[in-house]
C-alpha cells in the first residue's frame, strides 16, 4: 500500500506554470506507476497524465500535451508534473494515483489505480 500527498497547488494568471509535487510514502514506490488526473467542479475527474515504473513509457491527454510534462524520481518517492502555459480551463483540483498492477506500463483510467491522494487546488485565472 502506499500513501500519496500533492502539494504545489495555487492561484497563477493564464500563461504562467506550476509545479505539482506528488510524495508516496512506502519503500516501493518504484514498483507503482503513477498517473495525474483533475477534476474541475461539475465535471467527471479526468485524465492528465501517466508513467510507469521506470519514467520509460508516458502518455499525456491531448489537450496537455506540449505543454505539461510528467517525471518521477524513484530515490525522492515523488512524481511531479510540470505544467507551462496555463490556461483558465486548466483549473481544477489535480490528484496523484497509483497502482502496482501494471507498472511497466502507463494507464489512462481512473478504474486503473487503487490509491489516491487528497488532491491540490490549482486555480488558472485570466
Amino acid at each position: 500500500q502506499v500513501q500519496l500527498v500533492e502539494s504545489g497547488g495555487g492561484l497563477v494568471q493564464a500563461g504562467g506554470s506550476l509545479r505539482l509535487s506528488c510524495a508516496a510514502s512506502g519503500r516501493t514506490f518504484s514498483r507503482y506507476a503513477m498517473g495525474w488526473f483533475r477534476q474541475a467542479p461539475g465535471r467527471e475527474r479526468e485524465f492528465v497524465a501517466a508513467i510507469n515504473w521506470s519514467g520509460s513509457s508516458i502518455n499525456y491527454a491531448d489537450s496537455m500535451r506540449g505543454r505539461f510534462t510528467i517525471s518521477r524520481d524513484n530515490a525522492k518517492n515523488a512524481v511531479y508534473l510540470q505544467m507551462n502555459s496555463l490556461k483558465p480551463e486548466d483549473t481544477a483540483v489535480y490528484y496523484c494515483a497509483a497502482d502496482s498492477r501494471w507498472a511497466g506500463t502507463v494507464q489512462t483510467g481512473n478504474a486503473a489505480y487503487r490509491y489516491w491522494g487528497q488532491g491540490t487546488q490549482v486555480t488558472v485565472s485570466s
